[in-house]
């Protein structure tokens, strides 16, 4: 257990019980996993202004989003640069459900309170109502498809409904994740006892499919194979969204929002450095913090973010460098123990979970 953001939190479970980092991932890629995720923090927006408030503070474009559907999003400092990035839930006509990072959640709040003064509707900070538990992986759906009424088969990917689930009616049930996998994530009742009872439901229906209980280490080596940005590495208060390369869900021909101007004058200025990703050529595991450096063996970047990949099975890493060395194939080094051991620049995600036939 280790402490992440005020919470108690496994980096893995025992071995014993057939879990560990590389046992949970493959799970997941594989099988099923499921994930207490409950230290993300959840914001309501309601009411007739929830739009334009969610329009103001975050960069996707809401208004794309029926009742029901849900979408990748980010709120911007002024200066285009990340406050968080964010899950926005479209519940109902006027309702949203933003569901942000742990180690954020209070800054978030009293950014997006802060933020939406003008706006006619209710923001409410509802991190600690829910229990939250990801249940990912290509057999997910049957495992939970077990436990609850809502036909899950109807549920598109970033959509969600929502149905009775162990018994506990009109649950939110999203078809989301951080894993790279198909996956559903449930709120329950944030209650200890109703937690324990389903969290132990969802492992004993899903004995059938292997289902292990997963970690933070998992968590994190699953996302770095689908090369899913985190908060504190890819993204932060000092890179803006053109750096992160999250180009594709800021949508700069909506009407303004909070961080516009700033990425306009940075698109017109040109990029100068991006978020590229790496293999280990030569034997080493780039780590998070490690410098990059170039055939001179001169700093030009950092690794945000690296690890052995294990469904893979190599070594990988998120790096910033300057864009001249960002192209597929170039080569750099990683500075390990002293030493510049040789990596190439490869495309991301490393890792796409299979179409279904």
């Amino acid at each position: 257990m280790v402490e992440f953001n005020g919470w108690d939190m496994p980096v893995e479970y025992p071995a014993s019980i057939g879990c560990g980092i590389v046992s949970e991932h493959m799970a997941v890629r594989t099988g099923v996993g499921i994930f207490d995720v409950s230290h993300m923090g959840d914001i309501r927006l309601s009411g007739p202004g929830a739009l334009d408030a969610v329009q103001h503070i975050s960069m996707n474009d809401a208004a794309r989003l029926a009742v029901g559907q849900a979408q990748y999003s980010a709120l911007l400092y002024p200066e285009g640069t990340f406050v968080d990035d964010v899950i926005v839930h479209r519940l109902g006509q006027d309702d949203y459900l933003l569901v942000i990072n742990a180690g954020t959640r209070e800054k978030d709040f009293s950014w997006v309170r802060d933020n939406t003064r003008q706006f006619n509707c209710r923001v409410e900070h509802l991190s600690d109502d829910f229990t939250q538990i990801a249940i990912q992986g290509p057999k997910g759906v049957n495992l939970l498809q077990k436990l609850t009424d809502a036909n899950l088969s109807a549920v598109k990917f970033y959509w969600v409904t929502r149905g009775t689930v162990c018994g506990l009616r009109d649950i939110l049930i999203g078809r989301t994740g951080y894993s790279a996998e198909d996956g559903f994530e449930i709120y329950i009742p944030a209650d200890e006892a109703t937690s324990a009872r389903v969290w132990n439901e969802i492992l004993e229906a899903g004995k059938e499919f292997g289902v292990v209980p997963c970690g933070l280490g998992a968590r994190n080596t699953l996302r770095l194979e689908g090369s899913l940005s985190l908060y504190g590495h890819e993204i932060s208060d000092t890179i803006n969204v053109w750096e992160a390369g999250l180009d594709r869900f800021c949508k700069m021909e909506k009407p303004d929002f909070i961080g516009r101007p700033a990425l306009e004058k940075a698109r017109a200025a040109g990029l100068k450095k991006t978020l590229v990703g790496v293999e280990m050529v030569d034997r080493g595991i780039a780590r998070d913090g490690y410098k990059v450096l170039d055939d001179s063996g001169s700093e030009i970047g950092y690794v945000t973010s690296g690890s052995p990949a294990p469904f893979l099975k190599k070594n990988i890493a998120l790096a910033y460098v300057p864009t001249e060395h960002a192209a597929i194939g170039s080569t750099v080094k990683i500075e390990i123990r002293g030493q510049g051991v040789k990596a190439q620049v490869i495309p991301i995600p490393f890792y796409k979970r299979p179409k279904k036939s």
